[in-house]
């Protein structure tokens, strides 16, 4: 008969093996939290739509709140001047906000374009009518791991008369 020496003699043992339990458990309930994120879509894309009104205008404009490397996502304002726009619009960006993405190109066309060390300006034939949106066909490049920020902004007479401000976060 094997009598133990000790009352602790085995304790080391379970000690160990409720850690490795728990470790297991820990890890499975991290993975369900990852899963349940990503079936809700808060691991995917997420547009957000900030608006403002001042200076006779209004501004709209729809982006990618948080996105992820490789996607397509939506960028796009509208401008809206009840009554109609005298002449061309002017509109400035911030420039760098654009880094994090590969642009397919613009819709409509600015006529004309130009670019800082902060603003990228694009002019817009006057638009028919008290609209005008202006879309970007994006997606965000593939080696791109941190998000950016910007603002968007419409031009009357060459001064700021209405602006947005927003922000992109990027999950891997």
């Amino acid at each position: 008969m094997n009598v133990p020496i000790s009352t602790l003699d085995g304790v080391a043992g379970e000690t160990r093996a409720r850690a490795a339990a728990w470790g297991r458990r820990g890890f499975l309930i991290a993975l369900l939290v990852v899963v349940i994120a990503a079936l809700a879509g808060y691991l995917g894309l997420q547009t957000r739509t900030v608006s403002a009104n001042s200076g006779g205008y209004h501004l709209q404009l729809e982006y990618p709140h948080i996105a992820r490397p490789g996607m397509d996502t939506p960028w796009e304002l509208t401008i809206t001047r009840p009554g109609g726009f005298d002449g061309p619009v002017d509109v400035q960006v911030t420039g760098s906000y654009f880094d994090i993405f590969e642009s397919q190109g613009v819709t409509p066309a600015p006529t004309k374009e130009t670019e800082d060390e902060h603003w990228w300006t694009m002019t817009f034939d006057k638009p028919a009518g008290d609209t005008l949106v202006i879309d970007f066909d994006i997606y965000v490049q593939p080696f791109s791991q941190v998000g950016s920020s910007g603002t968007a902004r419409v031009l009357d007479g060459g001064h700021p008369a209405a602006s947005v401000d927003f922000t992109t976060r990027l999950v891997p």
